[in-house]
């Protein structure tokens, strides 16, 4: 037998090599390089590369403006991945549904997720506008004054938060989706002979049979909101006051003024704090045992 395998074993590995080709040279070599960078001294304005072993990482995690970025994203994650797993699954049951017209509201939902981050955010920057956005233009409208939506640190957060929610609610709606239909109909047909009202279904068949589809999608977009750049740059660029600064945009400003080694210690830091998400994600939700 173990002749048999060992043929299967090899076209396995041949057929996966491509792939581990791909994550080592665009994944596993530049977090070393960054790694390696993030040991050093290099400052543009600096003569030289020096190695100062953690003295970056030591004078990162000394800084206030450090915690705090951590803090918004961290929170940012939270609020916008809690926000889009509540809309994708409301949005996937619903088109779950049999119904008229159900492929054309499928394609209208991917809308937002087709539209480049750039794009979404310069347009919902001009919603936000206080002078002529579309939403102080409503609120001025019907008497209660504008908002100055990116001037306050409350409000930017949620402008943002929103902006995100709107923008990647429909990759969960899509994968939620796909989990859905992989349910058997009979699982269902079985619980409504046994009397199960639809929040029993929902309770006891929907969400067992859908957790793998869950975990792997929360998973995927709390690794996207950790590294979250994009929207921020565009909608408040950090502002106010640092309000809405992520650690990826705190590593650009220091990348920006020539501290490489600093920006590249607040890069790996970002890493570290995503691995650590994603592996208490797997390990709460038991993701292996979901798959038996």
């Amino acid at each position: 037998m173990g002749g048999a395998r060992y043929p299967e074993e090899k076209l396995a590995y041949g057929m996966l090599s491509p792939m581990l080709a791909f994550v080592v040279l665009f994944i596993i070599i530049p977090v070393l390089g960054t790694f390696w960078i993030s040991l050093h001294r290099d400052v543009t304005f600096i003569p030289g590369f020096k190695f100062v072993g953690l003295d970056n990482y030591i004078n990162v995690l000394s800084k206030r403006e450090f915690w705090y970025s951590l803090f918004v994203t961290v929170s940012f994650s939270l609020v916008s991945v809690g926000l889009e797993t509540i809309l994708g699954l409301a949005f996937a049951l619903i088109l779950n549904e049999r119904m008229k017209g159900r492929g054309i509201l499928r394609a209208i939902v991917l809308i937002p997720w087709a539209v480049p981050t750039i794009i979404s955010a310069r347009t919902w920057e001009l919603m936000y506008n206080y002078s002529y956005g579309l939403f102080n233009w409503i609120l001025n409208s019907i008497g209660l004054g504008g908002v100055n939506w990116l001037g306050s640190p409350l409000s930017a957060f949620f402008a943002v938060v929103f902006a995100d929610v709107w923008k990647t609610t429909p990759f969960m709606t899509l994968l939620l989706l796909a989990g859905l239909q992989a349910i058997p109909g009979d699982t269902y047909e079985a619980a409504i002979i046994d009397g199960a009202n639809m929040f029993q279904r929902f309770r006891h068949v929907t969400l067992p049979l859908l957790r793998p589809v869950l975990i792997v999608a929360v998973t995927l977009r709390t690794i996207d909101a950790l590294r979250v750049f994009d929207v921020i740059y565009v909608l408040t660029g950090g502002g106010p006051g640092g309000a809405t600064m992520s650690l990826s945009m705190l590593a650009f400003n220091y990348y920006n003024l020539g501290d490489y080694g600093v920006g590249s210690a607040i890069s790996i830091i970002t890493f570290l704090t995503v691995l650590s998400f994603t592996v208490v994600y797997l390990k709460v939700g038991r993701f292996q045992e979901g798959l038996k």
